[in-house]
C-alpha cells in the first residue's frame, strides 16, 4: 500500500513505555499531544515504508477518542491499538484477542425507551476491519475474535462481568476500544485492536491485571509491527 500513514493509540503508560523504548532505539521524532507522549517513526520492509505515529492517550473513552480523532485529522489511513483487557467468556488469561465487534456497555438510555448501549439516530455497534483481521490471524497463532465491550469502569467483580456476558455476549472488556472504533467507523478508517487478557474481570481481577501490566511486555507491539510490515 502506497502513502501508508498509520496511527497507534495506547492508553496506559505501563503498556506504552516498553514500546517507546523500542522506538527510541532507532530514528524517531517525539512530540506531545494534550500533554502526553507521542512518537513518529518509520517502518520499512522490502523497500517499502510506512509513517507511524503513536500516542499515549491516557485511560478511558474520552482520552482514546481525542487521540484517535487527532490521528485521523492528520491523515492516518489505518488506526491500530494494543493493550490489556479483562476476559469475560470463551477466553483465558494470557490469550490474545483481536475483537471483531465493539460496543459501549456503559452508554445507557434505557430510561427513555432505548436498548442498552443504543445511540439515537446513529450506529452504535462498530467493527474491526476485515482485511486487517485476516492479516492478524495469519501472523498470530491462536488469535481469538469476538465482541469487546468498553466503558469508563474497570471491571473487577463477578456480577458485573456476568452481566456483560448476558447482555452483550462479550468476550472481553476494556476502557477504550469501542471509542476508538467509533471514530474510525464514522471516519471510514480501518481499525484493528490487539488485546491480551490480563484477568477474568471478576473479584480477583485487580491483582492479576497489576501483575501482567508490570511486565514491560512488548509482545503486542511486536505483533503490530509485523502486521504493518505485512500490509506494506
Amino acid at each position: 500500500m502506497e502513502n501508508l500513514k498509520i496511527g497507534i493509540v495506547v492508553a496506559d503508560i505501563d503498556e506504552y513505555k516498553p514500546f517507546a523504548a523500542f522506538i527510541e532505539k532507532g530514528k524517531y521524532e517525539s512530540f506531545t499531544f494534550l500533554k502526553r507522549q507521542g512518537h513518529k517513526f518509520t517502518v520499512e520492509e522490502d523497500g517499502k515504508n510506512a509513517e507511524v505515529i503513536s500516542i499515549l492517550c491516557g485511560i478511558g473513552k474520552v482520552n482514546a477518542t481525542a487521540a484517535t480523532m487527532h490521528l485521523v485529522d492528520i491523515g492516518c489511513n489505518i488506526i491500530l491499538n494494543f493493550g490489556l483487557s479483562g476476559g469475560i467468556s470463551g477466553i483465558s488469561r494470557g490469550e490474545i484477542t483481536a475483537p471483531d465487534k465493539f460496543l459501549e456497555h456503559d452508554f445507557d438510555l434505557t430510561g427513555t425507551g432505548y436498548s442498552l448501549c443504543e445511540k439515537p439516530l446513529q450506529e452504535y455497534i462498530y467493527f474491526a476491519d476485515a482485511k486487517l483481521l485476516e492479516v492478524a490471524q495469519r501472523i498470530i497463532s491462536g488469535l481469538k475474535l469476538g465482541t469487546a465491550v468498553s466503558g469508563d469502569h474497570f471491571i473487577c467483580d463477578d456480577a458485573t462481568r456476568d452481566s456483560l456476558k448476558t447482555n452483550f455476549s462479550a468476550m472481553s472488556c476494556d476502557m477504550e476500544t469501542a471509542a476508538i472504533a467509533y471514530v474510525c467507523a464514522f471516519s471510514s478508517v480501518p481499525f484493528l485492536a490487539l488485546r491480551r487478557i490480563s484477568d477474568d474481570a471478576g473479584d480477583n481481577a485487580t491483582e492479576s491485571y497489576r501483575e501482567m501490566n508490570s511486565q514491560d511486555d512488548t509482545l503486542l507491539s511486536d505483533y503490530l509491527i509485523e502486521i504493518i510490515k505485512e500490509i506494506l
